[in-house]
């Protein structure tokens, strides 16, 4: 079948990109920089900036070429295009130009890399994280997402990610946690936001964004654009009632950080199922998200003793886990011809759902653990507590927050 132009779904691709763009810069920034100590607020907001940028040059560089490169054993992709050489402005991906593909599929890596960022806040060398970036975009991120989306032996399984549920939020997560064990916890562990107004925006362009992360992931402007979108909405805003519903019913007041909590940890759960789920799915998918998530904040993070600050394990890592298997629940071939989970009557995409997720899981910790050290052991990862304990802001950028 020869590949034709579609200038209607190139638009949407185009759009989707940089609404993408727009959860990192400045999404994920004010998201992070709302929920920080006022002393780290501008440190906090840096390490997603930069990481972004780092992202999206190794991804232009070689990042691409050896995630949707033809596959080597289902490993990893075969090199070819580096820098983009080669490529020309009417290759088509689809019915796409293939450089829409690629900087769509940019602001994903560079977006999960940022995600990681909110859970060491306050304590990581600024050197230590751009080492950190540059090695896990290349050694965990590439091949992860290669397995999954660029025709490796997870897509040979048939694991279903429409969005990133395994490639972005298990692996995002599941990382920060291995990161978080080898910082230690902060010398101050309170952390009560110095301006949640900034987070309820921050949020509400993620949630914006979000739209073109899910929706744009069909590649195409059209009915199943369409229904990715809707899910995502119904999951974040049944999300977030039950977030509150949890917090009512644990005698807590109910909250706005809550709610935005909710919101995020919808979105989440859903990315995976977007493309395969129907409203019905979504409004079961978001809602357990938020009773994951919540438990996994309230009750699992202080019994095990980590130190995740923004929680980026307990919403992305635990509620894009919720998703990734639910979508092996959920699948219906009303959204997808010949994609069925547990529910209409194919059990084994079950299994095979579990299996991206393990898969996903050792991988991103074991190879997470051991980037980490090799940094500690050579430039160190921490700050001086001198540093940690007057603020990141003034001691490593010579700059103030303080009237943000």
């Amino acid at each position: 079948m020869v590949d034709i132009l579609n200038s209607g779904d190139t638009a949407w691709i185009l759009i989707s990109t940089a609404l993408v763009f727009l959860m990192s810069i400045p999404g994920i920034a004010l998201f992070y920089g709302g929920l920080s100590k006022q002393k780290n607020v501008l440190n906090t907001m840096f390490l997603s900036l930069i990481a972004f940028a780092i992202g999206a040059v190794i991804w232009v560089s070689y990042g691409y070429q050896f995630a949707f490169g033809e596959t080597l054993v289902g490993l990893i992709g075969i090199p070819t295009n580096l820098l983009l050489s080669g490529i020309a402005i009417d290759s088509l991906s689809g019915t796409v130009p293939q450089i829409a593909f690629i900087a769509f599929q940019l602001t994903f890596a560079a977006l999960t890399a940022a995600l990681i960022s909110g859970a060491v806040v306050g304590r990581i060398k600024f050197s230590a994280w751009i080492v950190f970036v540059i090695a896990w975009i290349s050694l965990v991120y590439v091949p992860i997402a290669h397995w999954v989306w660029g025709g490796g032996f997870l897509s040979g399984l048939g694991v279903l990610d429409f969005a990133g549920g395994t490639v972005v939020h298990i692996n995002s997560g599941v990382s920060a946690l291995a990161l978080v064990l080898l910082l230690g916890k902060r010398k101050d562990i309170s952390l009560l936001p110095h301006n949640l107004g900034y987070s309820v925006i921050g949020a509400g362009l993620l949630a914006f964004g979000w739209l073109g992360f899910n929706g744009g992931s069909a590649i195409a402007a059209g009915g199943l654009a369409s229904s990715a979108v809707i899910v995502s909405i119904v999951a974040a805003s049944i999300a977030l009632i039950s977030w509150i519903l949890m917090e009512v019913l644990n005698k807590e007041k109910p909250s706005v950080l809550g709610a935005i909590s909710g919101i995020i940890a919808g979105l989440v759960a859903i990315t995976p199922a977007a493309g395969f789920v129907d409203v019905t799915g979504a409004l079961v998918i978001g809602f357990v998200a938020s009773i994951v998530s919540y438990y996994a904040i309230s009750f699992l993070k202080p019994k095990l003793g980590y130190d995740d600050a923004l929680d980026v394990f307990g919403i992305h890592g635990m509620s894009g886990l919720w998703g990734a298997v639910a979508t092996g629940i959920f699948a219906t071939p009303v959204i997808t011809e010949g994609v069925a989970g547990l529910l209409y009557g194919n059990p084994g995409q079950l299994g095979v759902q579990i299996i991206g997720v393990a898969v996903t899981v050792v991988y991103a910790f074991v190879v997470s653990i051991v980037l980490g050290k090799i940094i500690d052991l050579t430039i160190g990862l921490r700050v001086p507590e001198k540093v940690e304990i007057e603020g990141l802001d003034a001691n490593l950028h010579e700059e103030s927050g303080y009237r943000l």
